[in-house]
């Protein structure tokens, strides 16, 4: 845990969570009293990252129970607010079906979604810095994408965790860390986890990164996912697909660090991934100021598909699994 408080938390009557729209000038913590208000900010990214999002969901319906709203409405809006990170529907559905057994029931689900994601990022840093090892002698040189570190977890993360276990081992040389266009989640954020952690890393431009792992300044290429369909194609932050071609063709391994709930068998392949679109203005200005030119079209995906067939392996909580060698995530789900 890089901040002494949980990213995403539950406090009696309200959620309490990191607004990481702020980061890294200050950390403030933001205490959540209804679903409106935690939808916009899933929606404005105060909470972000698929774990974290999952958890989110699940204490945002334990809201809506104690606070008396439609748990059927609050897990539609909720389901909703982010359409690429599986996990939080899945956070929602978990606390939803305990509905018809009362607002206690539903508040302890929640909560126990809360502690089983706390003990699988865990067991994710350990597996994950065990690949790392089998993969590549110690020490290693890591470039990793967008944060995947507590702020988009719960206290330890799930890539950034695996990374930092192997820091925690000595069994680390550095981070290269993406600032992460258009939103800097890199620069704000992985940056500011990696120097609380006291990890040696440096900053680099997106488009820097293939030229990284050509001149052999990268031994593993360590990333995070919002969804993984049954094939093993990953979709993760925008970005990351190109990283992926870059590690193929340096002959870096690339390797996906995430929780079982990523992973969605009703998603046979990357196709079936539904790919948020954010708004333009994200592009075309910053802090408050137009970069651009009035009237310049934007395309602005969060977030990519990286193809099975350029994974090296994906770790989870439970198992390593390699989908570059036809190793699938999951069966594909049987029609209704």
């Amino acid at each position: 845990m890089t901040t002494g408080v949980r990213t995403v938390d539950w406090d009696g009557d309200a959620v309490l969570l990191i607004d990481q729209t702020v980061l890294p000038e200050r950390l403030e913590v933001r205490r959540v009293r209804s679903v409106a208000e935690l939808c916009e900010d899933i929606a404005r990214l105060a909470v972000r990252g698929a774990p974290a999002l999952g958890v989110a969901g699940a204490l945002g319906m334990a809201l809506a129970a104690v606070h008396g709203e439609d748990v059927d409405e609050a897990a539609r809006r909720l389901g909703s607010a982010r359409p690429t990170a599986v996990n939080l529907g899945w956070g929602v559905r978990r606390v939803q079906s305990r509905r018809h057994e009362g607002v206690e029931a539903m508040v302890a689900e929640a909560l126990r979604v809360l502690e089983d994601e706390v003990s699988l990022e865990r067991a994710l840093a350990v597996r994950g810095a065990d690949l790392l090892d089998a993969l590549h002698a110690a020490p290693h040189r890591v470039l990793t994408h967008c944060n995947t570190g507590g702020l988009a977890g719960v206290e330890t993360g799930t890539a950034l965790g695996a990374v930092a276990e192997a820091h925690r081992r000595g069994h680390l040389a550095e981070v290269l860390a993406t600032e992460t266009r258009p939103l800097l989640q890199g620069a704000r954020l992985t940056a500011w986890e990696l120097g609380r952690l006291g990890m040696p890393h440096r900053l680099l431009v997106d488009g820097a990164a293939a030229w990284a792992m050509q001149r052999g300044l990268v031994d593993v290429v360590v990333v995070g996912a919002d969804r993984i369909a049954a094939n093993g194609d990953v979709a993760n932050k925008i970005g990351t697909l190109a990283h992926a071609v870059a590690a193929r063709h340096a002959g870096v391994p690339f390797v996906v660090v995430a929780p079982e709930s990523t992973l969605d068998p009703a998603a046979a392949t990357g196709d079936d991934i539904p790919i948020e679109e954010r708004p333009a203005g994200e592009v075309t200005g910053w802090s408050g100021r137009r970069v651009a030119p009035d009237g310049t079209g934007v395309f602005n995906p969060a977030f990519d598909v990286t193809p099975a067939a350029l994974v090296t392996a994906v770790v989870t909580e439970r198992r390593v699994f390699r989908p570059a060698e036809g190793e699938r995530a999951v069966e594909v789900q049987a029609s209704p």
